[in-house]
């Protein structure tokens, strides 16, 4: 009697919403895992950001929304998940972004040893986000294992572990963690420390996922894929005739093979010629294909603020059939007068171009109360305390116009989404 109220109230509460037979479906999927609901759980943390906003307009608008139901949406996209809170690339933190209402969740993209595609921020990162030095076994096959600390030498601890040195068998069987390490550290089980005070380990360990997993997991819970092709850290071709151009097919092909459309995907890429092979080689997937965008660390001279840096120019790119730019935050804004954040030469020179853009990534470097770090170093002298994401939020989708935003803690970006009516895209829409 219990489960039939349960069933009924649960279908309900659907029939409310309108979702569509495909969202229903997606609310039972992910075996193993509670059900992520139709309706987004944001959480206290947007309240939060909420209430340390300025007084104003925009703190009125959103205010308005509190205790308003909330649904996935396409504008606010999982980074590497839900990463704020749990191991990044894990089954839980893509779950943990679901629940919060990311309409696209993220997979970083590299190979093993078997030349099979893996979910991981780098290629070469596996001694911070997983638990492979404290596997005997697997921390022997390490590019570079790992060296402790000599205090007296003035020597940090170090090791480097790519996907690259194992199998996706032995890849599978690791752990994930936060990304973190000790650098002071004098054991491998001491080096996995060094947490980040405003992140916690409460969820770790969690479950790393190959590529085709994660397709499977995302299929199965309604959202849209946004892969980004990792920059190999070993020579290409990989042992003479693994190319950048089969690496970069192979991930393309993992979507052709699971029934998934063109549509529902944004392949990414920081190296253009990526970019350009998939507008030219799978021209449907070429059309949503994201040019992430970092001249700023790769271009001798670039200046975010200064058009006449850019090279290629914006129309250059659109010219060569870019659709998506996507650059850091920082780039895309700068301090206005009596302390406003206003779009940046960046910003409208993509506009000018008919380029969309997609930023990142909100909620990642910690703490705004000292300027925000490196994501928010262009408006750092305007920007005091976390409630001003919210503002910078504002003048993205506002004045800018972008078409998506990765965060760390998606609920953020779901919450401002629903409130202002972005995205373009319910529940439904997502899930077929």
């Amino acid at each position: 009697m219990r489960s039939l109220r349960h069933s009924l109230m649960f279908l309900a509460a659907l029939a409310v919403t309108g979702v569509t037979t495909a969202a229903k479906a997606a609310d039972t999927a992910a075996p193993g895992a509670s059900p992520v609901p139709v309706q987004a759980a944001i959480g206290v943390r947007p309240l939060a950001l909420l209430d340390a906003l300025e007084a104003g307009p925009l703190k009125e608008k959103l205010a308005a929304c509190v205790g308003q139901p909330m649904t996935a949406n396409a504008w606010s996209i999982g980074h590497r998940g839900a990463p704020l809170q749990f191991p990044e690339h894990s089954r839980e933190s893509y779950l943990a972004a679901a629940r919060q209402g990311a309409g696209v969740i993220e997979c970083d993209v590299a190979f093993t040893k078997d030349r099979e595609l893996v979910c991981r921020h780098s290629q070469c990162d596996l001694h911070t986000t997983t638990d492979i030095l404290t596997r005997p076994d697997l921390a022997a096959k390490c590019t570079q294992p790992f060296t402790p600390a000599d205090a007296a030498a003035g020597t940090e601890a170090s090791a480097k572990c790519c996907t690259s040195d194992l199998t996706l068998a032995e890849f599978m069987s690791l752990k994930a963690k936060m990304d973190s390490s000790d650098k002071t550290a004098t054991t491998a089980e001491a080096y996995q420390g060094g947490n980040a005070t405003w992140r916690t380990t409460l969820y770790s360990p969690g479950t790393v996922m190959s590529h085709k997993d994660y397709i499977a997991l995302i299929k199965s819970l309604g959202r849209k894929f946004t892969p980004e092709l990792k920059t190999p850290e070993v020579d290409m071709p990989y042992e003479g005739d693994y190319t950048q151009e089969a690496y970069a097919a192979q991930m393309i092909a993992d979507y052709k093979a699971a029934g998934v459309p063109a549509s529902d995907v944004y392949p990414q890429s920081f190296l253009l010629d990526d970019v350009k092979f998939w507008i030219k080689n799978d021209p449907e997937f070429g059309e949503q294909a994201v040019y992430l965008d970092d001249r700023d660390e790769t271009l001798e001279g670039f200046d975010a603020m200064n058009p006449e840096t850019y090279k290629p120019t914006m129309q250059e790119l659109a010219d060569a059939g870019v659709k998506i730019v996507a650059p850091p935050l920082w780039m895309l804004v700068k301090s206005g007068e009596n302390g406003a954040i206003v779009p940046s030469p960046y910003a409208e020179e993509a506009k000018k171009a008919g380029l969309k853009i997609i930023t990142w990534s909100l909620e990642r470097s910690g703490p705004l109360a000292g300027g925000g770090g490196w994501y928010y170093q262009s408006i750092s002298d305007v920007v005091n305390d976390d409630g001003d994401m919210l503002r910078l939020l504002d003048t993205l989708a506002s004045d800018i116009g972008v078409i998506g935003v990765f965060s760390d803690w998606p609920a953020t970006t779901t919450f401002f989404a629903n409130c202002l009516g972005l995205g373009g895209e319910s529940q439904a829409t997502i899930q077929n």
